[in-house]
C-alpha cells in the first residue's frame, strides 16, 4: 500500500510542477526553417523536436547528456538535445540529422557500413559532421577526442574510424 501512495504523491507532485510551468513563445530556426512554440523555455529541445515537431531524427538515449544519441549542432558546435533548453536555443541556428548536409560524410558512412541497429547513428555523424567541419582532414587523435562522447551499443567504433578517415583522404 505505501508504494500505491508514493506513486500517487510523485504524480500529484508531477502534475502541480507541470500546472506552474511558464509557457512563451519560444522562436527557433531549425534546419534553416523558423518555428515559434508556444512552450516553456526551460524545456530540452530534444522533447520540442520529437514530440511537438515530429523531427524525430534526433533519439533519446540516456537525458544526461551521456550517451550522444541526441546530438544535435546549436550554431554550427556539437550539443546535447537532452541538456539543451528551448531558452538557449533561441536566436541560434539548431540543425538536426533531418537536416545535415553533408553528403561526403554520408556516403564514407554507407561505404563503411557504419549502421548496425543504427540507433546512435543519427548522434554519431552529427558529431563527425562537427569535425569535419573544424578539421576537414582529421588526425586519428581528433577522430577519438571528437567521438569519444558518443556511445554505440553495438560497437561499430571501427568503421566509425574507418568512414572517418576514409573522409579525410578524399578532402586531400
Amino acid at each position: 500500500m505505501a508504494e500505491v501512495l508514493s506513486t500517487k504523491a510523485v504524480i500529484k507532485e508531477a502534475n502541480t510542477a507541470a500546472s506552474t510551468q511558464t509557457l512563451s513563445a519560444q522562436t527557433l530556426t531549425i534546419n534553416g526553417k523558423s518555428f515559434t512554440l508556444d512552450a516553456d523555455p526551460k524545456m530540452p529541445i530534444l522533447w520540442a523536436l520529437r514530440d511537438i515537431l515530429g523531427l524525430t531524427g534526433t533519439k533519446y538515449g540516456c537525458g544526461a547528456g551521456l550517451c550522444g544519441a541526441c546530438t544535435v549542432h546549436l550554431d554550427g558546435q556539437p550539443v546535447r538535445a537532452c541538456l539543451t533548453s528551448l531558452g538557449q536555443a533561441q536566436g541560434k541556428r539548431l540543425t538536426t540529422i533531418e537536416g545535415l548536409d553533408n553528403q561526403k560524410l554520408k556516403n564514407a558512412w554507407a561505404e563503411h557500413n557504419v549502421p548496425q541497429c543504427g540507433y546512435c547513428q543519427a548522434g554519431q555523424l552529427m558529431s563527425a559532421a562537427a569535425l569535419v567541419a573544424q578539421h576537414p582532414k582529421p588526425s586519428e587523435e581528433q577522430i577519438n577526442s571528437a567521438m569519444s562522447g558518443n556511445l554505440c551499443r553495438c560497437g561499430t567504433y571501427p568503421r566509425i574510424k574507418a568512414a572517418l578517415q576514409n573522409y579525410a583522404k578524399q578532402e586531400g
